[in-house]
């Protein structure tokens, strides 16, 4: 068994390392839209009764509208780390795992787990014949990498080409949907896409994703998952809030993005990466500067791999930057 691997979040923790109560912390350790959607009314027969399979059409529906997926009705799983630790099941033994890193620990840490030898890659050339799957995180977490769709089908065509898989894990997809192949995975019997629903909408406790994959690969999922895997309410929060208009969720995730970056900016700071949802900075003295932030009830997210990065997310409002601005000057580390 692998060491479990430290994410964003953690309030809890941190607050009890270094005070405070966990409501006086600003968080920015993670890469969740910090301003949740409203939720739409939600049926009392959703929550008391099992999901019925209408509730589950609907939001197979729905998302493939938003997905752009027409020709495959993407799979509601309870979060796609659900489905990442059920991803060995699909490899067989003694092929080897091509992984696009830096990126999402929990990817090797299920296969590592599961006995698979993993090589780490940066490019399609890196990828041969005794890769059983391939994982691509697009855009990257947390360097913000991305490859265009068409590379990214050119890799799908590598691989199938010696019966090999794709994974394309497309979390923070949202906000660049030029870059989403979920609507191409009809044409390629070896391309699977995973989609967050939480990290845009700002509902990461939903735990809700997607899978958008051959039939085969659906059925496999749903069958390992079991009945009832997404609740009723997360099911009918999708197919709602998948039927409206995000320009103005987009709209605003683009102005606290432009914010974190005018503060950091600002600061000193060497921005290397990101997504909208996150920035990642390199500095010499990550870790002081993780600590004195810390200290200031200001989480983000340091690295063990990579000890001069940081990845921060967004504050909600203008005066969250303000606090994450006072607590960089008073640092006297830039």
């Amino acid at each position: 068994m692998t060491a479990p691997i430290v994410h964003g979040g953690g309030i809890t923790e941190a607050a009890a390392a270094f005070g405070g109560k966990p409501e006086d912390w600003l968080d920015l350790s993670t890469g969740i839209n910090p301003n949740p959607v409203r939720l739409p009314d939600i049926d009392v027969q959703a929550w008391h009764r099992l999901p019925d399979r209408h509730l589950v059409d609907s939001a197979r529906h729905a998302a493939a509208r938003y997905y752009r997926s027409s020709d495959i009705l993407p799979l509601p799983v309870p979060g796609t780390q659900s489905v990442i630790q059920l991803l060995p099941r699909l490899v067989a033994p003694g092929r080897r795992i091509a992984i696009f890193a830096p990126t999402y620990g929990e990817y090797a840490r299920a296969f590592a787990s599961a006995g698979f030898a993993i090589d780490e890659v940066s490019s399609a050339d890196q990828l041969t014949p005794d890769h059983g799957l391939a994982i691509l995180v697009n855009p990257n977490n947390p360097t913000g990498r991305a490859f265009a769709s068409e590379d990214v089908v050119g890799m799908a065509q590598r691989m199938q080409a010696h019966g090999g898989l794709l994974l394309v894990d497309e979390a923070f997809g949202d906000t660049a949907p030029h870059l989403s192949v979920a609507g191409q995975t009809a044409g390629h019997g070896n391309l699977i896409v995973f989609r967050s629903f939480g990290k845009f909408f700002g509902l990461a406790g939903l735990r809700l994703g997607f899978v958008i994959a051959p039939e085969l690969v659906l059925s496999a999922f749903q069958e390992w998952l079991g009945p009832w895997a997404v609740s009723g309410p997360a099911l009918v929060v999708a197919a709602k809030l998948m039927g409206e208009d995000t320009q103005a969720v987009q709209s605003l995730i683009l102005s606290r993005s432009e914010g974190l970056g005018a503060v950091l900016r600002q600061a000193g700071l060497t921005i290397i990466g990101g997504t909208p949802l996150f920035t990642l900075v390199d500095h010499a003295r990550a870790a002081d500067l993780h600590a004195h932030l810390c200290q200031q009830r200001v989480l983000t997210r340091k690295f063990a791999y990579a000890p001069s990065w940081l990845r921060i997310g967004l504050a909600p409002d203008a005066a969250g930057d303000t606090r994450l601005a006072d607590a960089l000057r008073s640092a006297h580390l830039v």
